[in-house]
């Protein structure tokens, strides 16, 4: 039998619902992450971005909030800042996507749609057409989970380091001048503006992370239903049709601010315990918080003060 293509959403979730039927129940998640064909199969580009994401929250919130001179504070300052806020804000994006390739009952909606095209079209014209379809409340539920873990978990070690920066100043050392300042900032810049590559051992321990990851049920932030609907399109072999999905301007804003504050507090910052500061508020606790704000619409978005 032939089917027409569809003119209205309704009818749209009516057929994906049909064809999802017809395959057969819906299976219960694995305990394990990526143990499904879909995300086994997730495209290469999709994976190499969430793994850059992954690789740099891992990297940032691993910094310790006890330094014992400045070479702690100048290593970690620059692990801190190591990242680009273009490249990571599509990371989170696909990052999400990744993440919700592991509802199975959504993959299995999309996978057994009849109208592909159609779909994929839709899809990449109204993103949030993909928490409308079978299983794609549950896969946002999974993609905010997963973001909302790591940027919680970066905002509240930044804070450790940050308070870090007052009880460090019993030692001497941290009231000394910062070396080079000028050097520092310039170093911290040029670090921004390098892109990052994830090798495959981080894409291994990608698949490790989204096997921790819970579900945050609630109405979904922009960058969450992107990447909803960059999964959809991954699924559909479409993905080449989601690269308007691959930015988000308030998420984007708010980690291009990040950033400048960052440049702007070490520009001012003297001594050594304010470095420690500009580190802990700027470089983690507030990437941090711009990955949490990420998974809420505008309206439930509360800025976290800096001091």
């Amino acid at each position: 039998m032939k089917f027409k293509v569809l003119s209205s959403a309704g009818a749209l979730i009516a057929v994906v619902a049909l064809a999802a039927g017809c395959a057969g129940a819906p299976r219960k998640s694995a305990p394990r992450a990526y143990s499904s064909p879909a995300v086994q199969a997730t495209p290469s580009r999709l994976t190499a971005e969430a793994s850059v994401f992954e690789a740099y929250m891992r990297r940032a919130r691993a910094i310790d909030d006890r330094f014992s001179g400045p070479a702690d504070v100048s290593q970690d300052l620059l692990a801190g800042a190591s990242h680009e806020p273009r490249q990571l804000e599509q990371g989170m994006i696909a990052y999400a996507a990744v993440a919700a390739l592991q509802e199975p009952r959504f993959v299995a909606a999309v996978r057994a749609s009849r109208n592909r095209a159609e779909l994929a079209r839709r899809l990449a014209a109204d993103p949030g057409f993909a928490l409308s379809l079978p299983g794609g409340e549950a896969a946002a539920a999974r993609a905010s989970g997963a973001l909302i873990g790591e940027g919680q978990a970066l905002h509240e070690q930044g804070l450790k380091v940050k308070r870090a920066a007052y009880s460090v100043q019993h030692q001497a050392w941290s009231k000394r001048a910062v070396a080079d300042p000028r050097g520092r900032l310039a170093r911290v810049k040029q670090l921004s503006a390098e892109p990052y590559r994830a090798n495959p051992a981080e894409s291994a321990r990608l698949y490790a992370a989204m096997s921790e990851t819970s579900r945050r049920s609630g109405p979904a932030g922009p960058v969450v239903v992107r990447g909803v609907a960059l999964a959809a399109l991954s699924v559909l072999g479409e993905e080449s049709q989601g690269g308007a999905l691959m930015s988000e301007p308030r998420t984007g804003m708010c980690l291009k601010m990040a950033k400048l504050n960052l440049y702007q507090c070490l520009s001012a910052a003297g001594p050594q315990y304010e470095d420690i500061f500009c580190l802990g508020q700027h470089a983690m606790a507030d990437t941090g918080q711009c990955v949490v704000e990420a998974t809420r619409p505008a309206r439930m978005a509360v800025r976290t003060s800096y001091r």
